[in-house]
């Protein structure tokens, strides 16, 4: 059996997609990029059960994978999804002395990932088996 090419083309795909991140929320460094994309992912996978993050997972290109589930401590009963502004509090505070990530950070990152190697029809399926908030937490400012 061959080597999947989205696991051949990981580190190219995964530099290309934080770079995305970094222009669009205008970062100076892939460090800050990465930052950010950590703390919105983070934040999203807190409002979900472990079984609904790994549905999400599943959808993610292999290095944002990876991202999404390090260090995770699962909450047996997590909080629902609570407004964007609100969101946007949670992001900010991850890492707070270090963290640039703008207040369009949750819609630059979802616009990156669905301008990425992502398949997008898997990410809108997923999405809507999620919890009220998982779509409108992905939609990119256009979308609001």
């Amino acid at each position: 059996m061959p080597v999947p090419t989205e696991y051949w083309n990981a580190s190219k795909d995964f530099e290309a997609f934080l770079q995305d991140v970094r222009d669009t929320c205008m970062l100076q460094t892939h460090h800050q990029a990465y930052h950010t994309l950590r703390a919105v992912l983070h934040v999203f996978r807190n409002h979900l059960s472990v079984d609904q993050a790994l549905g999400f997972a599943d959808v993610l290109p292999p290095v944002t994978r990876a991202i999404f589930v390090e260090g995770w401590q699962p909450d047996d009963d997590p909080p629902g999804f609570p407004s964007r502004r609100d969101l946007q509090h949670e992001v900010k505070a991850i890492r707070r002395d270090h963290n640039l990530a703008p207040d369009s950070a949750i819609a630059d990152v979802a616009a990156a990932l669905r301008r990425s190697s992502i398949d997008k029809r898997n990410l809108d399926n997923i999405l809507k088996t999620l919890p009220a908030g998982a779509v409108e937490f992905w939609c990119t400012e256009r979308q609001i």
